[in-house]
């Protein structure tokens, strides 16, 4: 006998077991005809996660290689990430995490009637990723500190740590950071049958404080004193595309959900289902935690400098708002998409001023009346006045792309705009900060007096070099140089550029073309690019396809410029677009 079973659009996910009733010659008894899963289903017309695009669901549900976009507006970096959706075990695990996290929103999950409901399921997935107080699958570290834990970047990809999760009696995976938690919702969302993708935000605003405002104070050497707002470098979020007939819509559409848990002013939560669109225009009271996904990509850069941490001044820089570019991976290839005008209608037009004042209004109850003249001049007496209105234009400019190992070097423009001489001196600082904004090691300050004729155009070169910043990089690989005038020349002049250090590649190269059952060989390749010794290296490597566990070669330690060549062999497991990731870590990075 065959049986073909149709569950209706809006039937409940999960595993389901399917008994048959028989009954012969006056007696009945049951028989079970083994299990199914039923799962959200983005190719059917009915389903509220339904997509019409053939080349979008193949990238949104069924792709297993993403990539994580890192680094700062002005240099994007990328890595690898292995999704997993489809690896054995990984959707039992799901479930787990959706029987984990069913009291979140309702209590009691005796009837399972929300597990038909995409908004509902996402809103349980995104706290249980690490908001659940004691199931949580993943922690972030506290104070950077994760000497307990697994290095957060050194993660390749979702199945290891949902199966560290899982294994462990569901107790947190310690440890990770924005990329991996949003990318593991990915995996999860993905495997549920909902289409997702991760998205990353360069300039990404933390403020307890001002919701559309994010503070960073200097001293007058240029050190980035540690305050109570961040400006993070970059932070990663999850899409997910679905109806949502809570808010009556008839047709799918991109919902923002961000796993991270981020300080809000009544304690650090995950946020949404957002409705994108809806932050585009500044609808901020229609859906959930809207005014802080608002914030997050529209808040305003303002600069001080403290003098004798009394004192504080506001500096003439040319600052920009946050949420600088929004950009995920492309369908069907490595490179990004830029999605910033999802979010945001492009800056200074008209559209984009009355979202704004919107926005204001529902955030800053007071001026729900208020004029957007007003408004307006509230915004204006705020902003930090530009480098052009004190006479002088400066900025730096990098004029090399630096590696590990390398010296930085860059250019500093400064042009008189005046029609006199002027005479300014400068300090000069560089320091470490992690990807989060948290600013650390002030490794090189200098200071330097430039006289600009009338109208004259100055450069003038700066290198860092790597005996001076090697020590004091961390994981992120991200600096911070500021170049601020001396507060006793009259008004503050500041000028700043994030500068993110490469990291030596790791090349893998297949020996052979991978096939079904067949044992393959690759090898992975790294030179060690410093005049130091590189101690205890180690090589982390996952392959999609090709095999189960995450492999871990010990290479010890490499001298100065040693090529290190290892071959590793490997038999396919099952079908598909088979890649192998590498990862080194030592005691450097």
């Amino acid at each position: 006998i065959n049986i073909s079973v149709f569950p209706p659009s809006n039937a409940c996910i999960g595993r389901y077991i399917l008994n048959m009733q028989i009954t012969s010659c006056g007696h009945t008894y049951q028989r079970c005809l083994g299990d199914f899963y039923v799962l959200f289903n983005p190719w059917c017309a009915d389903d509220p996660v339904y997509m019409d695009n053939q080349a979008h669901r193949e990238e949104y549900v069924l792709n297993e290689h993403g990539t994580l976009y890192e680094g700062v507006h002005k240099h994007i970096t990328s890595r690898p990430w292995h999704i997993g959706q489809f690896e054995d075990g990984i959707l039992d695990i799901c479930l787990k995490i959706l029987d984990m996290g069913a009291s979140y929103h309702h209590g009691s999950d005796r009837d399972h009637c929300w597990r038909n409901d995409p908004v509902h399921v996402s809103m349980v997935v995104n706290h249980m990723i690490s908001s659940h107080t004691t199931n949580s699958i993943m922690k972030i570290p506290e104070n950077n500190d994760y000497l307990k834990g697994t290095k957060p970047f050194s993660w390749n990809g979702s199945v290891p740590i949902l199966q560290q999760w899982y294994n462990g009696r569901c107790r947190p995976v310690r440890y990770g950071y924005c990329g991996s938690l949003a990318s593991v919702m990915c995996t999860v969302m993905r495997c549920l049958g909902i289409p997702s993708r991760v998205v990353t935000d360069f300039c990404f605003p933390c403020s307890i404080e001002n919701p559309l405002g994010i503070n960073e104070i200097f001293d007058c050497t240029g050190k980035n004193l540690c305050g109570k707002d961040k400006l993070w470098r970059y932070h990663c979020w999850n899409e997910s595309w679905m109806a949502r007939r809570d808010l009556n819509q008839c047709c799918g559409d991109w919902q923002c959900l961000d796993p991270t848990p981020l300080e809000t002013g009544r304690g650090s939560a995950c946020t949404g289902p957002t409705w994108v669109r809806s932050i585009r225009e500044g609808e901020l009271d229609l859906d959930y935690d809207g005014h802080h996904m608002f914030s997050r990509v529209n808040s305003s850069y303002v600069g001080w400098l403290s003098q004798n941490n009394a004192k504080k001044t506001k500096i003439f820089c040319n600052a920009w708002p946050c949420g600088q570019r929004l950009i995920t991976k492309s369908v069907g290839s490595e490179k990004f998409e830029d999605i910033t005008g999802n979010y945001k209608y492009e800056i200074g037009s008209v559209k984009n001023k009355e979202s704004y004042y919107r926005a204001y209004r529902r955030i800053h109850p007071g001026y729900c009346n208020a004029s957007n003249c007003h408004i307006e001049r509230e915004l204006s007496s705020l902003k930090n006045p530009f480098l052009s209105d004190s006479g002088i234009n400066m900025r730096l400019k990098m004029a090399n792309c630096p590696m590990y190992g390398e010296d930085v070097q860059l250019h500093w423009l400064l042009e008189n705009l005046c029609s006199e001489n002027k005479t300014l001196k400068f300090n000069l600082s560089a320091q470490i900060v992690t990807y989060s904004g948290c600013p650390m090691d002030q490794f090189w300050k200098d200071s330097v007096s430039v006289t600009l004729g009338p109208r004259e155009v100055k450069k003038i070169p700066l290198c860092i070099s790597f005996s001076q910043y090697g020590s004091h990089l961390c994981d992120h690989n991200i600096m911070k140089l500021v170049v601020v005038s001396d507060p006793e020349c009259g008004e503050v002049l500041m000028v700043s550029r994030d500068i993110v250090i490469n990291r030596p590649p790791v090349i893998v190269k297949f020996l052979s073309q991978p096939r079904l059952k067949v044992p393959c060989t690759a090898e992975i390749s790294f030179c060690n690019p410093l005049q130091e010794d590189m101690k205890n290296c180690v090589m982390t490597l996952e392959g999609c396809g090709l095999f189960k566990e995450p492999m871990t070669i010990d290479l010890g330690t490499l001298a100065s410029n040693q090529q290190a060549r290892t071959v590793v062999e490997f038999t396919p497991y099952r079908l598909g677009n088979h890649r192998l990731l590498a990862n080194l870590g030592c005691h450097k990075f």
